[in-house]
């Protein structure tokens, strides 16, 4: 019996050990608050109303991006995900997009010399500034690329190609608008 008790001591030292932690880990996050970004719901303690990210993102005025697909996909998402598909009053803000898209071929067939996959990327800057004082209040920059197969068949080059543009375009627009959600948040 003698040598199990070392055995039982250490294994209940063990397990208190890691009791005490997720105690002490526990109390370490107690502290820290966590509340929705684009929420409505308000909040107490001195921190505003939630919602106020999600009218800020709404006052803001987007400039024409481009007339191509990728500046035309940009411009309705950032302004799907700004006003959330509601119309918005008064503008506050304004944001300037630059963008530059590339599309160059990753991949060519061994024998024939032709290009077998391409990939698109898109970089762009952006500038948020208020309205009412012509004040840059953020500026920033974005990445992405997608690839897409090249085929023999000439509409699904042409339809891949445009997929690969609104995915790149899609995922530009998230990005901006984390950010600047992000800028909103840690203002209020």
């Amino acid at each position: 019996m003698s040598l199990f008790r070392p055995f039982l001591a250490t294994n209940l030292a063990r397990k208190g050990l890691a009791l005490g932690c997720v105690l002490l880990a526990g109390a370490l996050v107690a502290g820290c608050q966590v509340r929705p970004l684009y929420g409505t719901a308000s909040t107490s303690g001195g921190l505003g109303d939630v919602s106020r990210v999600a009218d800020q993102l709404a006052a803001i005025d987007i400039d024409s991006i481009g007339t191509n697909v990728v500046g035309r996909t940009l411009y309705n998402e950032l302004t799907f995900n700004f006003e959330r598909g509601a119309g918005s009053g008064e503008k506050k803000y304004n944001l300037k997009v630059l963008d530059d898209v590339s599309t160059s071929a990753v991949a060519v067939e061994q024998f024939s010399d032709v290009p077998s996959s391409f990939t698109t990327t898109m970089n762009a800057s952006f500038v948020l500034s208020d309205i009412a004082t012509d004040e840059t209040l953020m500026t920033g920059r974005s990445f992405n690329s997608a690839s897409f197969d090249f085929s023999n068949q000439r509409f699904a080059n042409l339809r891949a190609s445009r997929e690969a543009q609104e995915r790149v375009a899609k995922a530009i627009a998230d990005d901006i608008t984390a950010r600047i959600a992000g800028y909103f948040a840690s203002r209020s």
